[in-house]
This record gives structure tokens, C-alpha cells and sequence, in this order.
């Protein structure tokens, strides 16, 4: 009896242990599982996160860069009518510029023409204001003595044949010389060849010396004269004509050369 009731024992222990073994088993394999599910579980919600985070970059990166192109595009037509309204701009300032150009050519055409117009008028205007230079005779009488630049006339006086530049106009002693133009009286010497000159610069560089005069008080130089003035009166004072009757020697020049007297006379 005491046999059986020790073996009776020795499996109530074996159920015993077996039983706790169990139930630590089944403790262990429900920590497992609850483990094991919830890693699974935030495995899940971690995934379900990143998804919906990557779907929101995705939709924020979508949105953005669909704004980026539509901006660009945006931008691009704007920069598109920019360059078109600065492109008429330039056609028009060009236009502008253009016209401008032919407005001022024209305004330049037209004061050349009218400066030419005003000009041609103006020198019409001189041509008729001025007055040809005219000349009369300074004293009456003969002429004793011709013109004779180019030939040789014989000199009582010098006894040799001579060139002569003037001509001698008889008057008596003390007869009145008068201007034969309008001029400036330039200068009156008393020559030692000539005896007392006066001569008288006219317009258009002509020059008239009225020599062997008697005097010459009636003007100075620098004088302003009119034509048939009185300028002196006529005498025996030139040296080289001294075996002459009483003459005026009269010279006539044109920029510096003699000319004829007799063919300007009128």
C-alpha cells in the first residue's frame, strides 16, 4: 500500500509539472504571438505611413511642379508679349525715327532751298543796289597827249621816245580837276616826277591819279567824294612834262593795271 500510494504521488506531481509546463507554454507561445503580431502591426502602420507620406510628397512634388511649369509657361507668354510689345515699340520708334528722318530732311531741303532762294535774292538785290562804276571827264579840253602803253610816243620834254600810261587833258592854269567817279580819296603826294598827285580808289579795284596839278586843298586823304567833286585845280608841276602847255595828266588803273582812259570816259 505504501507502494502504490508513492506512485500515486509521483504522478500527481508529473501532472503537476506537466500542467505548469503547459501553461507556461501557452504564456509563452500568446507573448509570441502578441509580439509577433503587434511588430506586424506596426510593420503594417509604419508601410501605411510612409505610403501616405510618399503620396503626399508625391501629390505636394506633382502640385509643385505643376505650378513650376504652369508659371513657366505663364512666364514664357508674358516674356512672349514683352518681346511683341517691345518689338512694336521698336517698329514704331523706328517708324518714328524714320519719319522724323524725312521730316528733318526735308526741313533742311526746304531752309537750303529757301537759304538759295534768299540768296539768289540777295545777290539780285546787290547786282541792282550796286551801281557800275562810271566815269566822266575830270576837266574840259583837248586831248594833247594820247594813251600809249604799248607804243612809243617821242617826249619833247626828255627828247626820247617813251611809253605813256595817261592822258594829258589841255586846261588852263588854275582850272578845276573834279573827281571822275564816286571813291575814297587814298593819298596826295607831291612827286618829284608826277608833281602834286591826288589819287582816288573806286569800287570794283579801280583807281583814277590826277597829276601836274596846281593844288590840292580842296580835299584830304581818306575823304569820301562823289563823282564831279572838286579835288583840285590844274598847273605846270610834273617834272617829266614840264616842256608841256598846261595839262592835267590823268591815269586810270584796274587792280593794279593801266588802262585807256578814252574807252571808260563817257
Amino acid at each position: 500500500m505504501k507502494r502504490g500510494k508513492h506512485v500515486f504521488e509521483n504522478d500527481g506531481i508529473l501532472i503537476y509539472v506537466g500542467a505548469v509546463v503547459f501553461i507556461l507554454l501557452a504564456i509563452s507561445l500568446g507573448i509570441i504571438m502578441y509580439v509577433t503580431t503587434s511588430s506586424e502591426i506596426k510593420t503594417e502602420n509604419n508601410i501605411a505611413n510612409q505610403e501616405t507620406e510618399t503620396k503626399v510628397n508625391t501629390e505636394t512634388v506633382t502640385s509643385e511642379i505643376g505650378k513650376t511649369v504652369e508659371e513657366q509657361e505663364k512666364s514664357e507668354e508674358s516674356n512672349e508679349k514683352q518681346e511683341n510689345i517691345t518689338d512694336e515699340e521698336d517698329v514704331k520708334a523706328e517708324s518714328s525715327t524714320a519719319e522724323n528722318k524725312n521730316e528733318t530732311e526735308s526741313e533742311i531741303k526746304n531752309e537750303e532751298t529757301d537759304s538759295l532762294e534768299n540768296t539768289s535774292a540777295t545777290e539780285e538785290n546787290i547786282t541792282e543796289t550796286k551801281k557800275e562804276v562810271t566815269f566822266i571827264k575830270p576837266t574840259e579840253g583837248e586831248i594833247i597827249c594820247e594813251y600809249a602803253k604799248d607804243n612809243l610816243i617821242y617826249s619833247e620834254t626828255l627828247k626820247e621816245w617813251i611809253t605813256h600810261t595817261a592822258i594829258d587833258i589841255k586846261a588852263d592854269k588854275t582850272s578845276v580837276i573834279k573827281a571822275a567817279s564816286d571813291g575814297i580819296v587814298k593819298t596826295i603826294v607831291n612827286d618829284p616826277r608826277y608833281g602834286l598827285t591826288v589819287t582816288i580808289e573806286h569800287a570794283d579795284g579801280y583807281e583814277t591819279v590826277y597829276s601836274n596839278l596846281l593844288t590840292a586843298e580842296f580835299v584830304v586823304e581818306g575823304e569820301e567824294v562823289k563823282q564831279g567833286q572838286t579835288i583840285g585845280t590844274a598847273g605846270n608841276t610834273a617834272a617829266f612834262e614840264s616842256n608841256m602847255e598846261c595839262h592835267l595828266h590823268f591815269e586810270l588803273l584796274k587792280d593794279g593795271e593801266y588802262l585807256d582812259p578814252t574807252i571808260y570816259i563817257k
